[in-house]
């Protein structure tokens, strides 16, 4: 695949790579450096998440272009989640901190995925944005492990990779008690509006397949 056609993933999330894969939207995951915690922690929890995606945006390490002119496509995305206090989840620290998060959201949460879409171009030497389309998307859901599964489920999924520890695809699927959205977007990318803003800054069309 050329690499000005490419759609460049600022993201080392599992979940959110074996969505695009089952979309089968052609990516290659590019390294991003950000560090979140200079973001403003205090914003509302869509604020929040949308910052960070944008600051993962500025972040991402991108091979050069071969010519001006040359077009490329890039993504980020964040999700966090609160529980019913308010209080935001992000990736735990640990196994306790872990566990903290799974029995503090049993009673249900509310969940942001904020994405950020680039179509760039290789002018004089540097990417520049040609457009952009950042979103959020909200989903509620209720999902509930009881103290005799909690260990089991921590063996079988990766827990400090994800948002409040948890995993709602495969093993995690069946604790998934409500789920009131997008399903895509509590596992970490809102496919429906990610395939939206793709086919608006014309992805498919450099691809070959529109």
């Amino acid at each position: 695949m050329k690499a000005q056609y490419t759609l460049y993933f600022g993201s080392k999330s599992e979940p959110r790579k074996m969505l695009l894969e089952e979309a089968q939207i052609p990516f290659m995951v590019v390294s991003q450096n950000a560090d979140e915690s200079q973001c403003d922690w205090g914003l509302p929890l869509p604020q929040l998440v949308l910052n960070i995606a944008l600051y993962k945006m500025q972040h991402v390490i991108l091979p050069d272009g071969t010519q001006d002119g040359d077009i490329c496509f890039v993504l980020t995305a964040d999700t966090m989640s609160h529980d019913k206090t308010g209080k935001i989840h992000a990736k735990p620290v640990d196994r306790a901190d872990a566990i903290a998060k799974i029995k503090a959201t049993r009673e249900g949460s509310f969940l942001c995925t904020a994405f950020c879409l680039d179509r760039k171009i290789w002018r004089n030497g540097a990417w520049e944005i040609d457009e952009r389309v950042a979103d959020i998307v909200s989903a509620e859901f209720s999902f509930i492990i009881s103290d005799e599964w909690i260990d089991t489920y921590l063996e079988k999924v990766p827990f400090l990779d994800v948002s409040g520890g948890i995993a709602v695809e495969r093993y995690g699927n069946q604790f998934l008690k409500v789920v009131q959205g997008s399903y895509a977007t509590i596992i970490g990318l809102p496919l429906f509006e990610v395939r939206e803003a793709l086919e608006k800054l014309g992805f498919y069309k450099y691809i070959g397949f529109l």
